[in-house]
């Protein structure tokens, strides 16, 4: 059986393999002074896929033979740097893998490239791009402009760098997509190039357009609406936050809870004059307890709505004023009123008892809703809206106040009554203009709406001095209150 190892020539045992091939053996064995062919066929795919990832395209087969050509000049001209190049070549791979490269290997990359630019001016000139488009990708910044101009190393006789020059390509054409409205406007630079000052792009354009058609941003030529709200922005009783959406809801159910303006019809023994006489009572009562002005309002609200619902009689018709009186007062007041008081005000024409039977009766035929937008809840918000002063504010409610003796004037519903109160104040006072846009905004309403409504509350302004029933002129009359009553009526309402 032969020996696995054989003696050699030196007498030191040599492997059967390695006496075959004779010289290969110890050419293997030789320490590697150079990078071996695995590292330049990693190099040259690893230079392969850094073109492909930069320029989006696969590699010529011509560029792929330029970088082994360099790298081969690199490797016998300066050793060490083909170590660093490694390094730079492997966080490349780790890039192209999908895994992050270290901090500290981009100043290896770097130091790399500066002592192959020294070496071989040739390899420093075409590294120059991809280091730089490789630090931006890492970076994550895009690739810089001058990418757009290729750079040319020149050498003289002994190999060293000369001189780089910068071999201009051609423009690429930038079209610049703005508005037809708009002229694009540019500045000559040095150099005779034009560069295109900053314009609106194409997203903003379409963006303004579409908040326009949106109604988001408003016409020019629309005023936008001043924001009565502000000064109570932080008063929390004045639920600046809710209070357009709940005159919105009162707007929208005030047609739902209207007494019938026709229940006169209905009713056997009442007349308008009667009715007339029973809420100008009701007012002096309002006046003397000084019972708040929702409590009047919603008085008033009652008793029609009870009238229209039940025939009352003649003698009964004071006692369903003093109860819905009390309703009113329970429902808006603080300390409602006691029955013993509304009953002495009315020379105890009825019992306790009564009142009470009769409040019952009436909660019952309204099913205890008393929850409703009343005149007086309308005319606070556009007095507020009018921005006027204190005699503004009471010659409004003298009209308001006008209106609900009246028994015609509940074929209007109470806010066009309460816009047509504050427009009729505003004649009266010579205020110019009569009806504003704000006011229009928050009313819904326009001026020759109102004429009508403001016209006959004018015409009870007139009547007034003369009519039977004085307690709203006298109560109005009184100068804690302007004496608003003694202005003349605006002769421009008047009807003719």
């Amino acid at each position: 059986m032969a020996s696995k190892r054989q003696a050699g020539p030196a007498g030191a045992s040599v492997p059967a393999q390695e006496q075959k091939i004779g010289d290969a053996a110890r050419l293997f064995r030789r320490p590697m002074a150079t990078v071996p062919q695995q590292a330049v066929a990693r190099s040259h795919r690893v230079h392969t896929d850094v073109g492909n990832l930069i320029n989006g395209q696969p590699a010529l087969v011509n560029r792929q033979k330029k970088v082994v050509v360099a790298a081969e000049n690199c490797r016998k001209a300066a050793p060490q740097v083909a170590a660093r190049s490694r390094r730079a070549l492997a966080d490349v791979g780790n890039l192209i893998n999908g895994r992050p490269s270290l901090a500290n290997r981009q100043k290896q990359v770097v130091v790399a490239a500066e002592n192959c630019r020294k070496a071989v001016p040739q390899l420093a000139a075409r590294s120059l791009r991809p280091l730089a488009d490789v630090g931006n990708l890492i970076k994550g910044r895009p690739a810089p402009a001058n990418r757009q101009k290729s750079l040319v190393a020149i050498s003289d006789r002994n190999g060293n760098a000369v001189k780089l020059k910068e071999q201009s390509k051609v423009k690429p054409e930038v079209i610049v997509i703005s508005s037809d409205s708009e002229k694009e406007k540019k500045a000559k630079v040095s150099g005779g190039r034009r560069v295109a000052r900053r314009v609106p792009t194409l997203t903003g354009i379409l963006t303004t357009c579409s908040r326009a058609s949106d109604g988001v941003i408003s016409s020019p030529k629309k005023v936008q609406a001043y924001d009565i709200d502000a000064p109570d922005a932080n008063n929390e009783l004045a639920v600046v936050e809710y209070v357009e959406d709940i005159y919105r809801f009162y707007k929208s159910t005030e047609g739902t809870c209207l007494p019938l303006s026709s229940y006169m019809s209905s009713q056997a023994e009442i007349t308008e004059r009667m009715r007339a006489i029973l809420i100008d009572w009701i007012i002096e009562v309002q006046h003397r307890l000084m019972l708040m002005p929702e409590t009047l309002y919603l008085t008033v609200y009652i008793i029609d709505q009870y009238l229209s619902m039940e025939n009352v009689p003649k003698k009964e018709l004071q006692l369903v004023g003093v109860s819905a009186m009390l309703i009113a007062s329970k429902y808006e007041e603080i300390w409602a009123t006691l029955v013993k008081d509304l009953l002495c005000l009315c020379d105890n024409a009825f019992s306790r008892e009564q009142v009470l039977v009769m409040e019952k009766a009436i909660l019952d035929k309204l099913h205890w809703n008393l929850t409703v937008p009343t005149m007086y809840m309308f005319i606070v918000r556009y007095l507020k809206a009018a921005m006027g002063d204190k005699e503004l504010e009471n010659m409004a409610l003298f009209y308001s106040e006008l209106a609900l003796v009246q028994y015609t004037m509940l074929i209007y519903p109470p806010s066009v009554t309460a816009a047509a109160a504050v427009y009729a104040a505003r004649s009266t006072l010579q205020m110019n203009p009569l009806w504003t846009d704000i006011l229009e905004h928050h009313t819904g309403l326009t001026e020759p709406q109102l004429l009508d409504c403001g016209r006959r509350l004018m015409s009870f302004h007139a009547l007034a001095l003369e009519s039977k029933q004085k307690a709203v002129y006298r109560k109005y009359s009184n100068p804690k209150l302007g004496a608003v009553s003694l202005y003349p009526p605006s002769k421009k309402l008047l009807p003719i």
